[in-house]
């Protein structure tokens, strides 16, 4: 590790969701494999860094530092915290199992962040105010919102049985509509991202996937000041060609 150590990159990864539903608690256990004993709100962002080895036992196999961005969920908050979101490589969503409103609220979560990201010091205009199950298909389909990886983690799965005498985990239908992979966990539990499991291995293959888009994305120039939806968005892109070409004529 220490040969690479002057040359090895990073990514960004924010992870979004809910006041309460377990974010620090889910990024500590990530980064230390332990749980975390003390938790408290987080007050505007908080972040904790873990070494992945991209494409584990390949030629291809190297460190890089993933950078875990948790978020404060406050409302309260909620006009200036774009400030943590530019740039970004990739988004984890987390929800409580035994809330549904914090898994349907992830919605919200990842139209705030793919509209603000790259919106540098100016406020910007939503491109949507309100959106529902129905509407978030075409949605993502349109801005192109399954370029960017997304993860979806339920939390709290040991408080399940508490709350319901019956419940089965199905899968978020913003896991579906993203192609992204879903996992549950108990954040006091540290088996529940042990090494080789299948939480641990679906965490990973994202992190690769991270990796992947920040190559991708540092191949190429980016104009500033320009949100992820709009960079992915074709429509956007030949708007501003033939803007740009009547404003010099």
């Amino acid at each position: 590790m220490a040969n690479h150590a002057n040359a090895i990159n990073k990514v960004k990864i924010l992870v979004v969701g809910d006041s309460g539903v377990g974010k620090s608690s889910l990024v500590h256990l990530i980064c230390h494999g332990e749980a975390l004993s003390n938790s408290s709100w987080t007050i505007g962002c908080s972040v904790e860094v873990r070494v992945h080895e991209y494409r584990e036992g390949t030629p291809s196999q190297r460190p890089y530092f993933v950078e875990l961005w948790d978020v404060g969920g406050s409302n309260s908050h909620k006009n200036a915290r774009h400030v943590f979101y530019n740039p970004v490589h990739g988004i984890i969503l987390v929800h409580d199992l035994t809330n549904r409103k914090s898994q349907l609220n992830l919605r919200r979560w990842l139209s705030e962040v793919l509209i603000k990201e790259g919106g540098g010091t100016k406020a910007r205009t939503p491109l949507v105010e309100e959106f529902d199950a129905e509407q978030f298909g075409g949605f993502a389909q349109v801005y192109g919102v399954k370029k960017m990886p997304v993860f979806v983690v339920g939390t709290k799965q040991d408080q399940i049985a508490e709350v319901r005498t019956s419940v089965r985990v199905r899968s978020s239908s913003i896991a579906d509509e993203c192609a992204a992979d879903e996992i549950s966990v108990n954040c006091h539990d540290q088996r529940s991202l042990a090494p080789g499991s299948s939480n641990a291995v679906k965490l990973s293959r994202f992190f690769d996937k991270v990796i992947e888009r920040q190559q991708t994305t540092t191949s190429r120039a980016e104009p500033a000041g320009i949100s992820f939806l709009e960079r992915e968005n074709s429509m956007y892109r030949r708007n501003k060609s033939v803007s740009s070409f009547i404003a010099s004529n």
